[in-house]
């Protein structure tokens, strides 16, 4: 790690990230290893003993041995945009935590952040709640579903595939190291998978996993525009085509899935 940054290891986790994915890449290999072995079995048991424990389950032993580590996507910095209470634009809608853009964070969200973030905002939702919004009249009944113009899908192997086809290309495309290049491919291909979900659904059954297939490959659909409308690297945003800051593009992207088929340009607001 010092070759990537003097502060090694405690640099922020989108340069530790690329530094594993580059010396994954550069060695062809699975994993690096992360070594603590030189602290004693007191310091490691009492200091990380989450840790510890799952790595027994795999039959790794951090205090003798190295850990195996590969960079992974669990978390975002962005989302739906609220304000301070933690409203978003749509009446009596509210967003918190990770999924919420509260301008908190910028390109490169500090671990555990979001912890506090939460508790802050859902109690600053909750008051507001409680405060502003009525009790609800009676909705009017609904007319009951009509499924006399779809069946039942004998093929629920095309929503597992593209589920995995989407997990797959956005890793490799639009993942820690991106281009221009990857992300028009996974443009493509996201494009793709929403004509084909939307044959499925008007053709067949609505189920749970079709409906979160329709609503990731949306989301995705919007990361890759708003990735291919900037056009400079900061933080986690990290492009080999623009690897240098522009503060030009220092404002948030914030795009509009109603403009999706447009082009990223002309949906960037900047």
């Amino acid at each position: 790690m010092p070759r990537f940054d003097e502060r090694a290891e405690l640099a922020p986790r989108d340069i530790v990230a690329r530094a594993i994915d580059h010396e994954m890449k550069r060695l062809g290999i699975d994993c690096v290893y992360l070594d603590i072995s030189h602290k004693s079995r007191a310091f490691i048991k009492s200091h990380f003993p989450t840790i510890y424990q799952r790595c027994l389950e795999f039959d790794i032993d951090i205090t003798t041995q190295p850990i195996p580590v590969v960079p992974a996507a669990h978390y975002t910095c962005g989302g739906v945009m609220v304000d301070i209470e933690g409203r978003t634009d749509i009446e009596n809608l509210y967003a918190v935590g990770e999924v919420a853009c509260s301008g908190l964070h910028g390109a490169n969200r500090m671990a555990s952040n979001s912890l506090l973030e939460c508790l802050v905002f859902s109690r600053a939702a909750a008051k507001n709640i409680a405060n502003e919004i009525k009790p609800f009249k009676a909705l009017p009944m609904l007319e009951r579903w009509d499924e006399s113009q779809v069946t039942d899908s004998d093929e629920d192997i095309v929503v597992a595939h593209n589920w995995d086809e989407l997990r797959r290309f956005m890793w490799d495309y639009v993942g820690i190291v991106r281009t221009n290049k990857r992300l028009e491919r996974a443009l493509h291909r996201a494009e793709l998978l929403k004509s084909e979900i939307n044959e499925y659904y008007g053709n067949y059954k609505v189920s749970p996993d079709l409906l979160e297939l329709r609503n990731l490959v949306v989301v995705a659909d919007l990361i890759i525009r708003s990735a291919l409308a900037r056009k400079e690297s900061r933080g986690l945003h990290f492009t080999l085509d623009y690897p240098a800051t522009n503060d030009e593009f220092l404002a948030p992207t914030i795009l509009d899935p109603k403009q999706s088929d447009k082009s990223p340009a002309k949906l960037a607001s900047i």
